[in-house]
Order: structure tokens, then sequence, then C-alpha cells
């Protein structure tokens, strides 16, 4: 196992939003397996969306498999079209998308933000903007191995640098480009709180 078993840190459970598509490269598929793995070895419960298929079901398999916890939460509207998955040490069935995002932020110490898509990308900004606001101070990673999320990142830099956001909100996130450099990133204690009257000029 080429993680190191022996980083410090008091994260238990960690949420990770990631896509639901099987239509993707290999290298996406492996990268989901990678990060199961990982965080069964580190004894970190995964929390996630519930699902069977994509990304999702990779990543709550592999950790399944590595002995860990899965702990997914789906809406019922999903639920009933038996996308949910069936082998988890706990699926929580919930009446909507909200309560759903609002159950993850609650059960996780922190986030990692694998590729995905539309849904990964609301989750990624409603966490962040949560941050923002000071509705919490849990760590969150971008995972940006293969350069997948670029794009994003540089649409952060361009949001900051035309003055739509404060450039703190750059420290609002970690980027990682490896399972090292995750593992290392949620090492790392979060800094203060961040005042939420700065997102305000």
């Amino acid at each position: 196992m080429p993680y190191d078993q022996d980083i410090a840190v008091s994260i238990q459970s960690v949420c990770v939003y990631c896509g639901s598509s099987s239509r993707v490269e290999e290298f996406h598929k492996q990268t989901a397996k990678e990060v199961g793995t990982a965080l069964a070895a580190h004894k970190m419960r995964v929390i996630y969306g519930g699902g069977h298929v994509g990304l999702m079901g990779l990543l709550a398999d592999s950790a399944l498999a590595a002995g860990g916890e899965v702990v997914g939460i789906i809406p019922e509207h999903i639920s009933s079209r038996e996308i949910q998955h069936k082998n988890l040490t706990e699926l929580l069935v919930v009446d909507s998308m909200h309560t759903r995002k609002s159950l993850m932020v609650e059960h996780a110490d922190a986030f990692v933000i694998l590729p995905g898509g539309f849904g990964t990308l609301d989750e990624t900004f409603e966490i962040l903007t949560w941050r923002q606001l000071g509705l919490h101070n849990k760590p969150i990673i971008i995972y940006n191995q293969n350069g997948f999320w670029n794009p994003l990142l540089a649409l952060i830099d361009h949001v900051v640098a035309t003055g739509f956001a404060p450039k703190d909100n750059q420290r609002l996130f970690r980027v990682a480009t490896n399972i090292d450099e995750l593992f290392a990133a949620l090492a790392v204690p979060t800094g203060p709180t961040m005042d939420p009257a700065t997102k305000w000029f």
C-alpha cells in the first residue's frame, strides 16, 4: 500500500462529491477507486450520494472492499429508480436534494471533490459558499488529478481577478493532484473562520 498510514489527522468522515456517469475515461474510474481505497486505509468513513453508478459506485465499492465504512445519502426520487447502492454500511433515504446536501455536510469532517458534472459543480460551489459565509470551517480539497479541474481553477482565478470575489476566497479550498497531496492537504488544519463581512467590499 503506497499510502502513509501514520498521517495524524482528526478527520473521521470525508464527504466525496463525484460524478454518476460511467461514460468517462478509464483514468477517472481509477481515480475514484484509488480514493475510496485510500480513505478506507486511513480509517476515514466515506460520505457520498448513495448511488451505485459511475464514479460514485466505484468509490463506494472500493472503500467497502478495503474494509471501510460508507454512508450514502440519497433522495427518495432517485432511490425509487433503483439507482441506490444496496450494500453500504448505512443508506439514508431523504425527502429532497436540499436535505441530502445538508446531511452530507452534517456527517462530514472534510470534503473531497473528484471529477463530475453539473451536480458535482453545484455541490462544490455550495460548500465553498457555505464556508465563505462562515457556516462551516471544514477542509475542502479539489482533487485535480490529470488536470481535470484546471478550467474550474482558471474560472475561479478569473472571478477573483475581475473583482467579483476577494482574493482570500482562494484560501477556501486546497488543490491536490495525487493521493499523497490529498492526505497532506487533509492533515493541515484549516485557517481561522472567514468573516462573512469580508464577502462584501
